[in-house]
């Protein structure tokens, strides 16, 4: 494909990306005056994010993959769907996370405004026609184009696409990237006049000599981190228990609860006022532990209650309060330590640390924390990599839906499906089969392992001809895949056996892979995943 119809998509999307990244803020602030200027007038405070679950309830009802952050399903589109995104389904998700923010849910918007931004790039290249591989290059562009206008940060925002969404740099890649980055944060610029709407403190510096209280604050955000994360999906294995109506309602009290009596803190809704404070270094200790396990428990309860929001925006109020409170504890500057813990935190909550860098030095304007935050930010990432065992905040949720996935590397046979590679046409044996008819099927098909069915179909197990030879009577048992799976859950299983049965749903044989197959599906993804054409 040629590079100017690519170069086009791209601005395209940075255009669409931040265009929608100002619709959903302006969503935010409607219905959030509603709630909090209209409403609260009549009802009490804390009932606000309760109207919100009772708004929400027929939109989760019948669309569950409404809820959550909206990452993981873009990271679900660019691997497995070929960057596929349904304009219903992005619809919705942007009406239910405007009313939990707007209704003073604890989440943040920052990632629903890059899902957005996803969205619309993936129906811009469904409108252009474009292959699979640049649907998923373009609609990363989206992501990043939204991300880059939330916060004023066109590098960081490219960034976090590569890192979280397309797991991995690749030189030809990163041009169009960049520009819809860079769009997408010029858009906001050019309508608002700043992007992120938290003041960063000028001055800020780093000693050599607190190098130990970075590692030590890394290694404390890289333990309570994954602690948030687990804890996030455990309290909603709980409460996945509960009947839909009575777990949001479960969830909004107890952010109303919180927020209610911390007003004025950013429990409700994102948070950034709360951060604001804390960047400042206008809270006390007691206050700042307070706001950070409060923050939490909000964030936590909101997503997993079945709301729509980010946990962006929450994870940096947090990584802040912890930071701030930090360096009290040991009598150093809350200000440098608020923003180092909230790069610290988020870098391992996502696995994202090069991100968080990039952001704390455009965010800063200058150099001078740089240090401090790479340290803290390394040390967080690699001991909650220790935890997650490769996973993140985002993935652990694909993870639950039966997609595995590894952060830190790209995704190459995951983006292949089974069904994709395998043979069709199986030559097979029926149970009771003898050992004649197995030497007689390999001359004839050159093949030298077959599947054995029973008198329903079913697959029992395989036959290979060195088995035979060893005077091996019965068939061997066999694990089998189902055709929507990876070509990355075949490789696994294709390790101990030599050949794969693939069965549907009811347990009947619908095809075979071989690891010659693996191949194949190796050289596919790599076509899909880096761009043609000459610039």
């Amino acid at each position: 494909m040629g590079w100017a119809k690519i170069i086009f998509a791209s601005i395209i999307a940075g255009i669409g990306g931040g265009l929608g990244a100002l619709l959903f803020r302006f969503l935010v602030t409607v219905t959030r005056k509603f709630f909090f200027d209209i409403l609260s007038a009549r009802f009490e405070v804390f009932l606000m994010p309760i109207i919100g679950a009772l708004l929400i309830y027929p939109i989760v009802k019948n669309n569950p993959r409404v809820r959550g952050t909206g990452v993981p399903e873009v990271i679900e589109s660019v691997i497995f769907r070929k960057g596929e995104i349904g304009g219903k389904f992005a619809i919705l998700k942007v009406i239910a996370t405007s009313i939990t923010i707007g209704s003073g849910g604890s989440a943040g918007r920052e990632g629903p405004i890059g899902f957005i931004g996803a969205s619309i790039a993936s129906w811009i290249s469904r409108r252009l026609s474009l292959s699979p591989q640049i649907k998923r290059l373009i609609t990363t562009c989206g992501l990043a184009a939204g991300i880059s206008g939330t916060f004023n940060t066109p590098l960081a925002g490219a960034m976090f696409a590569l890192e979280v969404i397309y797991m991995g740099a690749f030189s030809l890649n990163l041009v169009p990237i960049f520009i819809s980055s860079i769009i997408g944060n010029a858009i906001t610029l050019a309508f608002l006049g700043r992007a992120f709407e938290v003041e960063i403190p000028s001055g800020l510096s780093h000693s050599i000599s607190e190098g130990l209280y970075y590692v030590l604050m890394g290694l404390i955000t890289g333990v309570l981190a994954p602690a948030f994360a687990k804890t996030l999906y455990k309290i909603g294995d709980v409460l996945e228990r509960i009947p839909l109506l009575p777990r949001l309602i479960i969830g909004a009290l107890v952010v109303g609860v919180l927020g209610s009596q911390l007003e004025g803190y950013g429990i409700f809704g994102v948070g950034y006022e709360g951060l604001q404070l804390a960047l400042l270094g206008k809270l006390g200790l007691r206050t700042m532990i307070i706001l950070a396990v409060a923050k939490a428990v909000a964030t936590i309860f909101t997503i997993a209650s079945g709301f729509s929001g980010g946990i962006f925006a929450p994870s940096l109020y947090i990584g802040a309060m912890l930071g701030g409170a930090f360096a009290m504890l040991f009598n150093l500057n809350p200000q440098s330590y608020s923003l180092i813990g909230m790069a610290a935190f988020f870098s391992a909550l996502t696995q994202a640390p090069i991100t968080q860098i990039l952001m704390v030095a455009e965010l800063t304007g200058e150099y001078s924390l740089l240090p401090a935050v790479m340290i803290a930010s390394t040390v967080s990432f690699l001991t909650a990599r220790l935890i997650f065992k490769g996973s993140s905040i985002y993935t652990l949720k694909l993870e639950k839906r039966g997609l595995r996935i590894r952060t830190g590397r790209p995704m190459i046979l995951e983006m292949v499906k089974v069904e994709e590679i395998m043979s069709r046409d199986v030559v097979y044996l029926r149970a009771g089969f003898k050992n004649e008819e197995v030497i007689s099927k390999a001359i004839q098909t050159c093949h030298d392992c077959f599947p054995v069915l029973d008198e329903s179909g079913t697959v029992i197990g395989v036959i290979c001809v060195q088995d035979v030879l060893r005077g091996t009577k019965e068939p061997l048992r066999a694990c089998t895949i189902e055709k929507d799976k990876s070509a990355r859950d075949a490789l696994e299983i294709l390790m101990k056996q030599r050949i794969l049965p693939v069965v549907d749903e009811t347990g009947k044989l619908v095809g075979v892979v071989t690891k010659s197959d693996i191949y194949k599906a190796y050289y596919m993804a790599v076509e899909e995943t880096f761009i043609e054409g000459e610039p």
